[in-house]
């Protein structure tokens, strides 16, 4: 309509819009197809939106007529794949899937609409979810609204595009391993991956079922930490801890967020494990440097012992079974969404990885990576909790922390986007962030800066700690990047999610 400015709603952030809404200055069938007609420009870039929730339109009649009632009325939210919405299919991105439609919401959804909200998109995921790239064989391809070229992140690829591009002010998704924060950070947008039972997972679809070791969390994406604060604080309310008592009646804790008192802040460049490229180095040591000259106290982290948590936790913790589940979930499906290895593996007899094992050692980390005897173990069941003590681990990790006194912790986030197809090939990188799926610890991204000149120069000298096969891959995926957003990780401990917004605040502000 000639009379609806469509640009100066887009530009508005979520708190300002949601007020506006609710104080009846902006009609929401104007914010609703302001965000319908971004949403469709930015899908047509980039082939981030899976299906169009068409009982978005009934509900937004609906909400024309209601008490302007719940913190989201009237705010169109995307939804991730996995995410049930009744009467759509929750396709992780699996041809079975298609066409069984879900029988009810899932409770986040019932939420999101209570407050007001009105889900209308569903966003593209790769298969099986255990990808941080965003392709299937269903709706194929998802790219980077920045660059095309690029990957938008996974495995709320969707989720990360579209709200990159600005066709939605606030999307849901999941994280195991970094899920939120690839995209997030991958499309210069902000995201927190919660502790794992914050908000509720009933309804949620899993790219691995039955795996406790690894915590999958649902959480936000938006462009800025305000808007994705009050996400949080309409999800956090009574309506979810009555449709799921298995999720503590934790409220949204207002006083943590609008604190204002210095903070003491751990902080760390490189995991030793996968060497950082100089725009991941640099973003950290400015934003160490701003929080100083602000009068937060930094204190060096070490690291430890990464390697080792990436193969016995977080792999065996994912693929308990030595990985056979997952295998028989591609049964009958065409693409392997580059785990041709993996699956080859699962299937090998114990005398052939051991072999293999011994002789790949000393060449490439993602062979020996694979055939760490620990995952594949000579058992039905490989994993039992007496083998496996993530707990001890967690212990360790939160010990060193107490013992430095830190509120909260500045890290590393893998950057820039790689090009499309690599992170089939890198799974070496997820090591900055499922570090935190496996302490199950809140971790929030926010984007600090744009790759330079000088950073691409300096990837020329690029050598990695292993100087392996994954090494020289990487420093191929990051080339060609100049302009492109990088971003930091900020962690607090478990159940404080409002000192990590907190915290990501600080940083957005500096």
């Amino acid at each position: 309509h000639p009379s609806v400015n469509v640009v100066s709603i887009l530009s508005l952030p979520l708190p300002e819009l949601s007020k506006k809404l609710r104080d009846g200055s902006l009609p929401p069938d104007h914010v609703f197809y302001a965000y319908v007609g971004k949403a469709l420009q930015i899908t047509t870039e980039t082939n981030c939106i899976t299906e169009f929730l068409q009982e978005s339109e009934t509900q937004l009649r609906k909400a024309k007529l209601v008490e302007k009632q719940g913190l989201l009325y009237g705010v169109p939210v995307s939804i991730k794949d996995s995410i049930d919405c009744q009467g759509h299919d929750s396709t992780l991105g699996f041809i079975k899937n298609l066409n069984k439609p879900a029988a009810e919401d899932s409770v986040v959804v019932q939420v999101l609409k209570r407050q007001g909200a009105i889900p209308f998109v569903k966003t593209n995921v790769p298969q099986s979810l255990i990808s941080y790239d965003c392709k299937n064989l269903i709706f194929g391809q998802t790219r980077n609204p920045l660059l095309y070229t690029r990957t938008p992140g996974g495995s709320s690829g969707g989720e990360g595009a579209l709200v990159g591009g600005g066709g939605s002010i606030l999307g849901i998704g999941t994280d195991v391993g970094g899920s939120l924060r690839f995209p997030a950070a991958f499309c210069g947008v902000c995201a927190i991956k919660p502790t794992g039972n914050r908000l509720s997972k009933r309804g949620i679809m899993s790219g691995v079922v039955g795996q406790k070791a690894v915590a999958a969390a649902v959480g936000p994406l938006a462009k800025d930490v305000d808007s994705l604060a009050l996400g949080l604080r309409a999800l956090l309310n009574e309506d979810m801890f009555s449709l799921d008592s298995t999720v503590p009646p934790l409220p949204f804790n207002e006083e943590v967020y609008s604190s204002t008192k210095p903070l003491r802040i751990g902080y760390y460049e490189t995991d030793f494990f996968t060497m950082p490229s100089p725009a991941m180095r640099r973003a950290v040591r400015e934003t160490k440097q701003l929080l100083e000259e602000a009068g937060h106290t930094l204190v060096p982290f070490e690291l430890t012992n990464v390697d080792y948590v990436v193969f016995n936790y977080c792999v065996r913790g994912m693929f308990a079974d030595g990985g056979s589940f997952f295998v028989k979930k591609f049964k009958g499906e065409i693409e392997k969404s580059g785990m041709g290895l993996f699956f080859w593996l699962a299937k090998a007899p114990h005398w052939l990885k051991a072999l293999l094992s011994w002789i790949a050692k000393p060449f490439v980390r993602s062979i020996s990576f694979y055939l760490s005897r620990q995952l594949w173990g000579g058992t039905s069941t490989p994993l039992t909790t007496g083998s496996f003590p993530p707990q001890d681990f967690c212990h360790q990790f939160i010990a060193q922390w107490k013992k430095l006194n830190l509120d909260v912790m500045l890290c590393p986030m893998l950057g820039p986007a790689l090009g499309i197809g690599y992170p089939a090939k890198l799974s070496v990188a997820v090591s900055y962030t499922m570090l935190y799926n496996v302490l199950d610890f809140p971790a929030g991204v926010v984007p600090v800066t744009l790759v330079t000149d000088e950073d691409e120069e300096e990837l020329k000298g690029y050598k990695g700690y292993h100087q392996d096969w994954w090494d020289r891959t990487l420093v191929k995926a990051f080339r060609g990047s100049v302009g492109m957003p990088v971003a930091v990780q900020c962690v607090a401990l478990p159940w404080q999610e409002e000192l990590c917004l907190r915290f990501m605040k600080e940083v957005e502000t500096l």
